[in-house]
């Protein structure tokens, strides 16, 4: 008696656990009926990197993150002594430049003109004197009072003192007419070289004003205030909330309606809501080194492609990273 009653207590047992069996096998069998091969995907934004030129120590943020900004709007500004004293070094420059080249387009000065006027004036009377001389002397050497020598002696001053006047005259004539030509555009030249190193030095004095280059929101800020920060190194990321798109991994399979240009309507967990959605790129995510078709099966491999979609609406408050889902 006692061996039948735990025969059917095993009997009630087994039959138990296939009802159980049975109930989560239909349970399974009616969720995967209903399977509708959601795919999830994010919303992105582009976004640009603020970064300086110079190195310098940030002395003021302006902004902080969440801030909304406009193009041209000041961010930050940077301290950077080691270029404004290279404005100093480069202004002088400028001014010693300057300075040879007011000197070369002034030409000579009065006293040194009247200088050379004098002694070529002084070696034009010397020349008068030794004609003179010359003169004498050889009218006495054809008449046999005066030796040879004496007159080549009177010859050789005459035309020495020829010499030393056209030599005086060169000197005054230089002195009027001041620099050559090519000494003054050497020294405008000067002059433009030390100009462009000043506005080199004032382009990099403005880059320690950081501003923003696009309307967007300050998403994230690398440095504090008083900390140093080097040539290129990021300050702060703006993201542009007006450039946005939802991106999706789909396997292949599924991309019969999700063709580029194609509208399609997706659903938003963050505002419990459907919204439209344009498919404007589409691309495969790449694959395995060495891919080929799994025959022995019957079946093949299948690809993932990244699909990204535009807001129809541009007015939908869509923010980077919210979950949107295709539901088919």
């Amino acid at each position: 008696m006692e061996l039948k009653k735990q025969y059917h207590n095993v009997i009630w047992a087994l039959v138990a656990l296939v009802i159980i069996i049975a109930a989560v096998a239909s349970a399974g069998m009616l969720l995967l009926g209903h399977d509708d091969e959601s795919i999830q995907g994010q919303m992105e934004a582009s976004e640009y990197r603020v970064s300086s030129k110079v190195p310098g120590r940030i002395l003021h943020l302006y902004v902080k993150e969440g801030d909304h900004v406009k193009a041209g709007d000041t961010l930050a500004v940077l301290e950077a002594p080691d270029v404004e004293a290279k404005l100093s070094q480069a202004e002088a420059v400028e001014k010693a430049a300057q300075a040879i080249k007011n000197k070369a387009d002034r030409g000579t000065r009065t006293e040194q003109l009247q200088g050379a006027y004098e002694m070529w004036q002084k070696a034009k009377a010397g020349l008068e004197i030794a004609e003179k001389s010359y003169g004498r002397v050889d009218r006495l050497f054809k008449e046999g009072v005066m030796s040879a020598q004496k007159r080549d002696e009177a010859y050789a001053d005459f035309q020495a003192m020829k010499a030393t006047e056209r030599a005086a005259q060169s000197q005054y004539q230089m002195a009027r007419n001041g620099a050559q030509r090519e000494d003054k555009e050497a020294a405008a030249a000067q002059v433009a070289q030390a100009k462009g190193a000043i506005a080199e030095v004032n382009s990099y004095i403005d880059e320690t004003v950081l501003r923003a280059q696009m309307d967007g929101e300050v998403s994230e800020i690398f440095p504090k205030v008083g900390e140093l920060v080097g040539t290129g190194a990021p300050i702060m990321n703006i993201t542009m909330l007006d450039d946005r798109w939802a991106t999706f991994n789909v396997r292949e399979d599924l991309l019969k309606e999700l063709t580029v240009g194609k509208t399609f309507t997706a659903y938003v967990p963050a505002f419990n809501k459907d919204i439209e959605l344009k498919v404007t790129y589409m691309k495969d995510r790449g694959t395995y080194a060495a891919w080929k078709a799994t025959k022995t099966t019957g079946q093949f491999d299948l690809k993932t492609f990244e699909v990204r979609a535009v807001p129809v609406n541009a007015k939908e408050a869509l923010r980077p990273g919210m979950s949107v889902i295709i539901k088919r």
